[in-house]
């Protein structure tokens, strides 16, 4: 594979604790590898020593880019401008905190080498992660999967490599409330799944919030099915139906033990009332990625570059 270059994207937030241990792991990676490479680092507005010490480390190799958000723009939106200003054949994501081993890089060249347009890892299992939210991930995976229309693998992160003809499609796609695995597995290309245990966090903590893990699964549900549009609709002939057996059983009731029927009543007015609310709030969330699509904003805002990289 002499000769094509291998573009290597790390979003990091706030990471001093595992930037230079990861770096490490990745050259030792890369040069085993023998092709050429860059690595470009894009961080999303940290406010501890990371910036720095990426300067430090693009004066000891010139193969290191860094672009610097303004601000933070979020994880998605941080691969997706490295993407935009990767050079390479094949272009790997991965994050910087060290659960996904950069030793697995050599292994998806060589998949790639073979035909693979995607290759992506596939977590047999999670290390260092609470009952609870290994829980959640599956069940989340498996929700997406039976609500998309498109074969979102199971089990997946953004731990991945994208051939160049993939890459260029995923630049295409310019929505700002990105799920990326999502959009991977939407553009229908051939893909493969390299099997891996999950290690712990090298070190820090996790900068993934629940707050943030929400809105991605948000995004990954409402950027690739309709169905929950649809919901409401189902919920409201189901209801329709049961309220008329209710209505029957009312009328039996009453004569039979005296109950008020004001009571039944009220109360079912109020179920409905909450389930027109709620409805009315799942299609605002929609109508929300609406609006931010329709204010033409840029995606991200870089205040510096750091290393040989285009405007």
């Amino acid at each position: 594979m002499e000769g094509k270059l291998l573009s290597v994207i790390i979003p990091v937030y706030n990471e001093q604790e595992v930037l230079l241990s990861a770096y490490e792991r990745f050259e030792a990676a890369l040069k085993s590898i023998g092709s050429p490479y860059e690595l470009i680092f894009v961080d999303d507005g940290s406010t501890d020593e990371t910036m720095p010490m990426l300067r430090t480390l693009v004066e000891k190799n010139s193969s290191i880019k860094v672009l610097s958000f303004s601000r933070n723009f979020g994880h998605q939106l941080a691969v997706t401008a490295g993407m935009d200003a990767a050079a390479g054949s094949a272009l790997i994501i991965i994050d910087v905190d060290l659960q996904d081993p950069p030793e697995l890089i050599a292994e998806m060249v060589e998949l790639w080498e073979q035909g693979a347009k995607i290759v992506y890892g596939k977590r047999l299992k999670r290390k260092g992660e609470t009952i609870f939210k290994r829980l959640t991930a599956f069940l989340y995976y498996r929700l997406l999967k039976s609500m998309s229309a498109y074969p979102i693998p199971l089990d997946s992160g953004d731990f991945r490599l994208l051939d160049r003809e993939v890459a260029d499609g995923f630049l295409k796609m310019r929505e700002h409330n990105r799920f990326l695995r999502g959009m991977s597995a939407w553009m229908g290309y051939n893909a493969q799944p390299l099997e891996y245990v999950r290690a712990e966090r090298y070190a820090g903590q996790t900068k993934y919030t629940l707050k943030k893990m929400l809105k991605l699964a948000w995004d990954g549900i409402s950027g690739f099915s309709s169905r929950p549009l649809t919901l409401p609709g189902w919920l409201g002939l189901t209801l329709m139906l049961l309220s008329g057996l209710g209505f029957i059983a009312l009328i039996i009731l009453s004569a039979a033990i005296g109950a008020a029927p004001w009571l039944w009543a009220v109360a079912g007015f109020a179920f409905l009332q909450g389930v027109t609310l709620a409805a009315l709030g799942l299609q605002g969330a929609y109508m929300s990625r609406m609006y931010d699509e329709l204010k033409g904003r840029p995606l991200y805002i870089i205040k510096e570059r750091i290393g040989q990289l285009p405007k």
